[in-house]
């Protein structure tokens, strides 16, 4: 909770504000003076940075430190937990009970509480009476007078109105499907998957404490054939298992709107509001009539009314109720229904803020739904059930938020929460009104005109179709620059948003791909309807740079961002010949509305252009780029570089700018000392003008330590030069102009980089008085773009060799490139090297994957055009079609023709209006896999310039090591296509793979602007660093304090909250608390699975990291089943042969040795020895220490010949990589003895049974079975786990500590229930200690406290 200081009585003076907060949250935050970076966030300073475009580099985290004179401001804020009270609930017919609020919810959370518990779940008309006074539905608990610990609040039952009664139906019906998954599976009001449970056999908290003692009873450990390493077979439908939830306990047969709605005149007067008609489970037909008193029987039958109450005359205030009173199957299910859907996971049921779709679905019994039935009539256009006033304006909304104040955290979390919710909100309907216009169900605004050149508005949203309309894009590439410039517009959007300039704005802007065409859906800016384009646009050009004009306030508002964006503010000449100056390239428009505010539009090229694939007569690009066959003609001329290589080159330039001016003054400094008097005058300086990359200059002194004094003067030379007072002497003038002239920065005085967005546009002229600038900006294009060839690709394929990122599939990948800034149609290039790499044998798994990206990409630029010359009904058959052209071993597929089924009498004429997608040609069919391959491999060269060898997929598959289903998931992300959950026959020679039942849906793939949680982020960082410094504690703090920030401004569901908890719970784990770190890790799994997908790379980490915990809590069974799901879903999603299946298998393989299968245990660490030797060289530390693991079991096997092999191999290469007095050398070593001794006492035996037969005597022979805290501490070194040493009170402090905050958290986790998934933006989490792959190079785990053990 944050208390402002204005919010206290005037008597309180801000000191006191501090006491109070500090008992408030029981727990004495430190004031001022200790740590104000973090807890007291100063309220005007985040912001004034960002106004200035952080004119002065953010101190730490961007979070300013507060100064001493600032105590008294009004504007502090003190970060302080919640203090929760409770309240007793009186309602009818039940017990009364009492729950537990915080001061600042609202009274409709509390409606929203009683309507999901399972005793008051059937009830939503009714209000809250305090003292017999009703409370507002929409104020704060605080502002209640007379509300305090203890008060009792009444639930009294309000008469319906018509939309009183459909929400009723509406919540009865989602109670009664609460379990069914059709929504996720169908991609519907953000539901989806989740399989946790099904392996955890339910909640983990629970079984712990049911468990208790080690399960040593036997467990069955083995796992299912195709999960074995070596197993060549790859399943899909363990894929989603199924839940045994799922089988629906039947209630009702029917519940839907009955045909005599609305009620007539007369019975209206009698309070009916609507009629229901049901069948019960024992198939008995009832009319219900839902009137303002509640819901009774009436006397109509299917054809005949009346509305007369039939017996038994029982009116109920619930439909339940009255349901319960007729059914007794319904009475007994669903109370059953509603214990089961409590007992489930919140997490499992919360709405993820963005859709997910799953690309698998078992085949479902589709069933009668009087909502959904009625959803789709309406098509909820406009009336969404919780707006006052019918249809959004989306705008008005959007650019609100937008304008909220953000002077200090509360209101900045307000602001971050209203702008994500309103996005997550206008993303859902722009998708839904995209689908719409494609399926033909929204009216043109210009009918008239031919279907390519149509535009829509629906639900107060502006939809275009991606075609070049008007040749507007003629000169770039026509269609297909017209299908790129939505994404270009869309990341520009983004940039603008980040940067948040106040007074600047952008439309809210979604890019829609679904059936082959692509749709953007914008919010309207007011007024633009009704205008003519060149009346409205008062900045920048609608012709590409022939009329352009400029506007004061314009350029004003954008040279704020000219800065963060690096955009240099540059003159161009209009078609009379007149010098016009802008601060962004010529397309960006600038339109006043109606309603005052700034609108810039059309961002697509925010970014200056990537010259390697932009060709210019009379041109030459550097020598690296013409060696690697650069520039190359794309197909159009709207490539521009990525935001991140912009940033990765301006700090490459910076790093040089240092070294440069660092070596000239060191030869100043030779030549004479006089230099260094007139450096020390210089003072700091006042004013630092230094780009924002603050990573610049630490990252430049870690490199040079030799020079570090060096960089330390020039840094201290440059203020001094910026803030000019003319303190600087003449020379060191000389040095910071001749380095800044050498890195090409537009200020001889300071280092400033910034691009020219508009150089080598077509059509755009300079003046001649620009021409020097012009020439200079061209260069350092062309720098740029041999910078991402000579720099970024080789720092990638080097970062994938020394396996510092681990992609596991093409998401993975892409991901991976784009934060180093390299776009997608370099994949090509990125594989080349990746091949003549010395270390290729490393990157097979990167090849792989690059491979299947490649030709996936080239199937889905084909597959768009194929999909748009199909007509809807031929959809099904069309699809198939495809996939077995390009999956199916089965040579001359045929497809079947939708006319087949139904004969029409007469073919209509063609109408021209028609949905876009309704072309009648059936070119489509005739496509033969020969024919789809061949372009595949002519797509690859033409678009990525690489040579694919394989003219079939089994080729294809052959060659470079792929997997069937693997390209399945692929090819069905990328272009949202759903199948048959069932087992494929890929390789039949003999019939296709895939039938049209087995295509079940075809879903949009949505692009969108995903807002951040700043505050939340730095804290998240913030606390990370501190971990990586061994703070633990206060790394801990802060991150919990990043959870509760994520939790208020994202809701409960998202990608960021799932790294969070994840650290959490590792954090915990080290400190020794296993419960809580089980339980947050719970909640990680969870949250990646119904975030990110039940089958991304990244939840699979999250099922490892679980089933380490799970051991840890002696769960063993459950952690080999998450073990088992984790390797077969990487197995699907790659295949065995990667660096992480290394790690999968020695965590199998120790679990496995734990409960001893030995056997078993052998057949996983033994492939895990393999890979690792494969990916990581045979003399890596990784391989000894597989090799040790092996050993180990084969001594519990007793079998001392083969661990001793093994043993003596890790010894050789610990000898040689660290010498013979290293500790892992002695303990091998160590080991080496141990096990001779054993060998030779076990000979001894054997000999001695040899001569003296049956009679001799027997010394007992020491078998080890493993103790589970030797295989923990194995698991640990593995997992990169290192525990710190900690005294007991340390211990102490810390468990009290987090119970206290444990507590706190309860009482707010009860409110703010999701809002929605992100798109593909996991942040790249530093694993605390350094990441699961220091492994057994930094083996800490030497003198933990024993307490951290137990």
């Amino acid at each position: 909770m944050v208390i402002k200081t204005d919010e206290l009585p005037a008597a309180a003076p801000a000191d006191s504000a501090r006491e109070h907060g500090s008992q408030a949250g029981g727990k004495g935050r430190p004031g001022a003076a200790e740590l104000p970076s973090v807890m007291l966030l100063n309220g005007d300073c985040p912001e004034s940075l960002e106004k200035e475009g952080a004119a002065e580099p953010p101190r730490e985290n961007g979070l300013d430190e507060a100064e001493p004179g600032d105590e008294t401001t009004g504007q502090e804020v003190i970060v302080i937990q919640d203090t929760g009270f409770s309240v007793k609930i009186l309602a009818p017919g039940i017990e009364p009970f009492s729950l537990q609020v915080s001061p600042q919810e609202m009274v409709q959370e509390i409606h929203q509480v009683l309507m999901d518990r399972e005793d008051t779940c059937h009830r939503t008309c009714f209000s809250l009476h305090l003292d017999g006074n009703m409370l507002d539905h929409f104020s704060e608990l605080r502002s209640v007078e007379g509300l305090q610990e203890g008060s009792v609040l009444r639930v009294v039952e309000e008469p319906y109105t018509v939309r009183e009664a459909r929400i009723h139906v509406r919540h009865v019906r989602d109670l009664l499907k609460s379990l069914d998954p059709s929504d996720a599976f169908n991609g519907v009001d953000c539901n989806s998957l989740s399989f946790l449970s099904v392996f955890t056999d339910g909640d983990l908290g629970d079984s712990g404490k049911r468990k208790k003692g080690l399960e040593m009873d036997p467990i069955d450990c083995t796992p299912p054939e195709y999960i074995l390493p070596g197993s060549r077979e790859r399943p899909l439908c363990p894929l989603q298992p199924q839940n045994r939830d799922w089988k629906p306990l039947q209630c009702l047969k029917v519940l839907t709107m009955s045909g005599w709605n609305p009620p007539p005149g007369n019975r209206k007067m009698h309070g009916d509001l609507m009629y229901l008609f049901v069948i019960t489970a024992e198939d008995r037909q009832v009319s219900i009539t839902a009137s303002t008193r509640g819901f009774y029987l009436n006397q109509s039958t299917a054809y005949h009314f009346n509305p007369k109450p039939a017996s038994p005359r029982f009116l109920s205030h619930s439909l339940v109720e009255l349901l319960n009173q007729i059914s007794p199957t319904f009475k007994k299910n669903f109370a059953v229904l509603q214990k089961k859907r409590v007992q489930r996971h919140p997490f499992e049921r919360i709405a993820t803020p963005f859709q997910v779709y799953s690309w698998t679905a078992p085949q479902a019994e589709h069933a009668m739904d009087c909502v959904r039935a009625e959803d789709a009539y309406t098509s909820r256009l406009g009336y969404e059930e919780h707006i006052p006033g019918q249809t959004r304006d989306w705008n008005e909304e959007l650019q609100t938020t937008r304008e909220l104040p953000r002077k200090n955290l509360p209101e900045r979390l307000l602001r971050e929460r209203a702008i994500f919710k309103v996005h997550s909100d206008f993303t859902a309907a722009a998708t839904r009104g995209a689908m719409a216009v494609i399926d033909g169900n929204v009216m043109a605004i210009n009918p008239s005109e031919e279907t390519k050149m149509q535009m829509f508005i629906w639900n107060n949203i502006f939809f275009s179709l991606g075609f070049d309309v008007r040749d507007h894009y003629k000169d770039f590439g026509g269609d297909v620059a017209a299908y790129v410039a939505p994404t270009n517009d869309l990341n520009g959007v983004r940039t603008y948003n980040v940067v948040d300039v106040e007074g600047l704005y952008t439309l809210g802007t979604v890019v829609v791909d679904y059936r082959g065409y692509r749709v953007t859906a914008q919010s309207i800016i007011p007024g633009i309807l009704e205008r003519d384009q060149e009346q409205s646009v008062i900045y920048g050009s609608i012709d590409f740079g022939k009329t352009v004009v400029s506007h004061p306030r314009y350029l004003e508002l954008l040279e704020r961002t000219s800065r963060p964006l690096k955009i240099l503010r540059h003159r161009v000449l209009n078609d009379r010949d007149e010098e016009v100056e802008l601060c962004s390239s010529v397309e960006c428009k600038g339109i006043i509305g109606n309603d005052g505010r700034h609108y810039i539009l059309d961002l697509l090229r925010t970014f200056p252009p990537d010259l390697n694939f932009l060709p210019v007569p009379g041109e030459e690009l550097p020598e690296e780029c013409a060696r690697a066959g650069f520039p190359r003609a794309h197909r159009h001329k709207l490539c521009c570089l990525r935001q991140e290589l912009v940033d990765a080159f301006v700090e490459h330039r910076y790093l040089l700018f240092m070294k440069l001016a660092a070596l000239q003054l060191m030869q100043q400094k030779a030549s004479q000392l006089e230099t260094s008097s007139s450096l020390e005058n210089g003072g700091p300086s006042s004013m630092e003008s230094k780009p924002e990359d603050t990573t610049g200059p630490e990252a430049g002194s870690e490199e040079e330590s030799s020079s570090a004094s060096g960089l330390a003067k020039v840094k201290e030379l440059a203020e001094t030069i910026a803030a000019d007072d003319g303190t600087a002497d003449p020379r060191s003038r000389e040095v910071i102009r001749n380095a800044c002239r050498a890195v090409g920065s537009i200020s001889s005085t300071a280092f400033d980089i910034r691009f020219n967005p508009d150089i080598f546009s077509p059509g755009v002229r300079f003046p001649e008085s620009c021409q020097d600038e012009v020439r200079d900006q061209k260069q350092l294009l062309k720098d740029a773009a041999a910078f991402l060839l000579s720099c970024q690709i080789p720092s990638l394929v080097k970062d994938c060799t020394e396996h510092a990122v681990l992609p596991m599939d093409g998401a993975t990948l892409a991901e991976v490139m784009r934060q180093r800034g390299i776009n997608m149609r370099y994949l090509g290039k990125v594989l080349e090297l990746v091949l003549r790499s010395p270390a290729r044998q490393q990157l097979d798994h990167v090849y792989k994957i690059g491979i299947g990206e490649l030709i996936t990409r080239s199937a889905k630029h084909i597959f768009k055009t194929y999909l748009q010359g199909v007509e809807l009904s031929g959809l099904s058959a069309a699809i198939s079609h495809f996939l077995n052209c390009f999956l199916s071993s089965y040579p001359n597929p045929v497809a079947h023709l939708p006319a087949d089924e139904l004969v029409s009498k007469k073919r209509s004429k063609r109408r021209k209006n028609r949905p876009p997608g309704a072309a009648d040609n059936t070119a489509w069919a005739v496509m033969t896999p020969q024919e789809l391959w061949r372009n595949i491999c002519q797509e690859a060269k033409n678009y990525f310039d690489f040579s694919l060898e394989c003219e079939t997929v089994d080729q294809a598959v052959e060659t470079y090591g792929l997997q069937k289903i693997t390209l399945l998931r692929e090819i069905s992300l990328k272009t949202g296509i759903q199948v048959l959950l069932k087992e494929y026959s890929f390789d039949s020679r003999h019939k296709p793979a895939f039938t049209e039942e087995d295509v079940l849906n075809i879903f949009p793939v949505v692009k969108h602007v995903n807002p951040k949680a700043s505050d939340a982020f730095h804290f998240f960082q913030s606390g990370q660093a501190k971990v990586q410094q061994g703070f633990l504690k206060e790394g801990c703090e802060l991150i919990n304090e990043a959870l509760n920030l994520f939790n208020n401004v994202y809701g409960a569901m998202h990608v960021e909250t799932c790294a969070c908890l994840r650290l959490l719970a590792r954090l915990h784990y080290i400190m020794g608390d296993y419960a809580e770190a089980l339980s947050n890790q719970q909640k990680a799994v969870l949250m990646s699975e119904r975030v990110m997908g039940i089958e991304h790379p990244n939840t699979i980490q999250e099922y490892m990291h679980l089933a380490l915990y799970c051991f840890a809590s002696s769960q063993l069974s459950t952690a080999l089943s998450l073990l088992y799901r984790a390797r077969y879903l990487m197995l699907l999603v790659f295949g065995e042969d990667h660096p992480e299946m290394a790690l999968l298998d020695n965590n199998i393989g120790l679990v496995l040795h734990g409960v001893m299968e030995y056997d078993l245990s052998l057949r996983f660490l033994e492939n895990a020895l393999a890979v690792s030797t494969k990916y990581h060289g045979p003399k890596a530390l990784k391989v000894a220490l597989s090799h040790h693991l092996v050993a180990r079991v084969y001594e519990s096997k007793a079998e001392f010949r083969s661990a001793l092999q093994q043993e003596k191999e890790g010894y050789t290469i610990y000898k040689t990589q660290l010498g013979e007095d290293h500790e892992k050398t002695k303990e091998s070593s160590e080991y080496l003895k141990c096990l001779t001794q054993q060998a030779v006492a076990l000979q001894r035996t054997m000999n001695e049974i040899y001569r003296n037969g049956s009679s001799a005597n027997i010394p007992p022979l020491k078998f080890t079975a493993p103790s589970m805290a030797s295989v923990l501490e194995q698991l640990n070194v593995i997992n990169g786990i290192l525990f710190i040493p900690l005294s007991q009170k340390d211990l102490e402090n810390l468990k009290a500590e987090v119970a206290r905050r444990h507590q706190l958290q309860e009482a707010s986790r009860n409110r703010d229930k999701a809002e929605e998934p992100m798109a593909t933006e996991p942040e790249p989490e530093p694993e605390p200690s350094g990441g699961p792959d220091l492994g057994s190079e930094l083996q800490a785990a030497k003198d933990p406290s024993p307490s951290v053990q137990g």
